[in-house]
């Protein structure tokens, strides 16, 4: 079979929180002004991507990895395990936690626990991010949260562009307005709210909270994460990996110039922040641009990157 590529069509989700970052920066056709998330590399059946070039084209990525596991280096598991999305926080997120493998497989249909992590592509001047809590037991959270004690159970954090954050199951986390992120998750759509600022939706309703859950999951004292990022030189690109997690590895390559690489995991996920080039395989020529998303399959070998490239890279 020919070695090509697999570009992927995102697919869009409207939220509360949502806004018009994702068609004024990446000249997407979103659905409307309140768009809150790409689902750019996703086989979740709540929004599963569809392959838009070669040989695979007009097949979802989740049928892909139940029919041709081999593209996927026969990785294990029914799910496709890994989800990329691009977020725009127009407004606040509300303060989430999500759970672990063992506790959606008990109370969540078999839905795989999320543990995911965030590259801030832009921010406004100022922005944070809410990431952990003060509590030091079960019991304090509980009571702060009964009493509706916010300012001293959040932490807020500053962020800028280029910053990186890892956000393991367990951890009370939420993205604030004027934040554009890509996030690398486990293929989860199951999240935990605990605040939501008691917003209201157009009908005067406040979403959901899942309070008992979210305590139940919450990890308490909140874990703060080193930052061991390394960096390395290849030929004209710097690669810097973010995590290397038991559920996925993170890294961003700069790519200032042709730079040969080979595809050497089961499969590779590839995001085009900024630029545009092309990747060069066996004689064929593909070009990439801000914006796209693509998979490199297993056995994809010996492959060459021409142009100017910002990509965020991740695999299992």
């Amino acid at each position: 079979m020919k070695k090509e590529p697999l570009f992927l069509e995102p697919v869009f989700q409207e939220r509360i929180w949502g806004g018009t970052a994702l068609a004024e920066q990446f000249n997407y056709d979103i659905p409307s002004n309140k768009t809150g998330e790409c689902w750019a590399i996703s086989g979740h059946p709540n929004g599963t991507t569809k392959i838009k070039n070669g040989t695979f084209q007009g097949t979802s990525l989740d049928d892909i990895w139940r029919n041709n596991k081999d593209l996927f280096g026969n990785y294990p598991g029914e799910k496709f395990p890994l989800l990329t999305k691009i977020l725009d926080a127009n407004t606040d997120l509300s303060v989430q936690v999500h759970p672990n493998d063992e506790y959606g497989m008990k109370f969540e249909n078999g839905e795989l626990g999320k543990t995911e992590c965030w590259y801030i592509i832009d921010c406004k001047e100022g922005a944070e991010m809410i990431f952990g809590h003060n509590a030091s037991s079960k019991e304090e959270l509980r009571t702060m949260i009964d009493n509706g004690q916010w300012d001293k159970l959040l932490r807020r954090v500053a962020v800028k562009p280029g910053d990186f954050f890892f956000v393991p199951s367990g951890t009370i986390h939420a993205l604030c307005e004027g934040t554009l992120v890509l996030e690398t998750q486990q293929s989860s759509d199951t999240t935990y709210r605990v605040y939501d600022y008691d917003r209201t939706d157009n009908e005067g309703n406040k979403r959901e909270l899942h309070l008992e859950k979210a305590i139940d999951v919450t990890t308490v004292p909140h874990q703060e994460q080193k930052q061991n990022y390394q960096t390395e030189t290849k030929a004209g690109t710097v690669i810097t990996t973010f995590v290397q997690s038991e559920y996925f590895t993170v890294q961003k390559w700069n790519v200032q110039d042709n730079t040969e690489f080979t595809q050497t995991e089961a499969f590779s996920l590839f995001s085009v922040l900024d630029g545009e080039g092309t990747i060069d395989v066996q004689g064929s020529s593909y070009k990439v641009k801000k914006g796209d998303h693509f998979i490199l399959p297993h056995d994809f070998g010996a492959f060459e990157l021409n142009g100017k490239l910002e990509l965020i890279v991740s695999h299992p």
